[in-house]
């Protein structure tokens, strides 16, 4: 997913994790930051919208709705929406799932799998498969549908990163998903046609940035605040809620 033009203001929001009110709040936030500026404004959501929290799927039914007035939301897909579709796919990968705080996402939909392992005599995996088969339609829909990335001209949105010294054309979907960078650099601005990569997924204490990358998941699920990064033409800014 890409546009040719620079917005007038873009603000990427990092990793959920099922905390609906730090996500309210921090909308709440972008939306007074913005306020009376004209031109095009996005909020980019860089994935990880499920698990580990309280209320992931309150959380998808949020960003299912209208974004903000003035602003166009664009979802992007994260490494826990990816795990969770390839359970949906592939039943024998749910245990994995389920290990990561997949179990927090099914409490959220109301169901508790140790009492319906219980009730129904069969085992919590198999449990888990079948509320699985009745997730909403539309958070499925929603959740297939996600994109892996966002470019503009200046920066190239994703979930986890670049794999270093790999050409943007050349990032499979696993890379963008999944990478964690272990030092300040990315692949290389050359071979991102000069973009700055914007992404959440490698926790860290406090907002990052560079003029290579910028890291905006500070463990929201953790207790910690839920962080954007506003980008305006400036200097980069960040907008937390606790």
């Amino acid at each position: 997913m890409a546009i040719d033009r620079e917005p007038e203001r873009v603000y990427a929001v990092g990793d959920v994790h099922g905390c609906l009110d730090k996500l309210r709040r921090l909308e709440a936030s972008i939306v007074a930051d913005a306020s009376g500026i004209a031109g095009e404004k996005i909020i980019v959501h860089l994935g990880d919208y499920i698990d580990r929290g309280p209320d992931s799927a309150r959380v998808i039914d949020h960003l299912l709705s209208p974004a903000p007035e003035g602003f166009r939301r664009i979802c992007l897909c994260g490494n826990h929406e990816a795990l969770l579709l390839q359970a949906l796919d592939d039943p024998e990968t749910t245990a994995g799932w389920l290990a990561i705080g997949g179990v927090r996402t099914l409490e959220s939909y109301g169901y508790d799998l140790e009492h319906m392992a219980d009730a129904f005599r069969i085992g919590r995996i198999e449990a888990a498969r079948r509320v699985l088969a009745r997730l909403p339609a539309p958070h499925v829909a929603f959740l297939r549908a996600l994109p892996v990335s966002f470019t503009t001209p200046a920066r190239l949105f994703v979930h986890a990163g670049v794999r270093p010294g790999i050409a943007l054309e050349q990032q499979s979907d696993h890379d963008l998903l999944w990478t964690r960078f272990l030092s300040a650099e990315p692949a290389g601005r050359s071979l991102l046609a000069g973009r700055c990569v914007v992404h959440g997924h490698t926790v860290t204490a406090m907002p990052f940035a560079s003029n290579e990358r910028v890291c905006v998941d500070t463990g929201a699920y953790r207790g910690s605040p839920l962080t954007a990064a506003c980008f305006d033409g400036g200097p980069v800014r960040f907008l937390q809620a606790h």
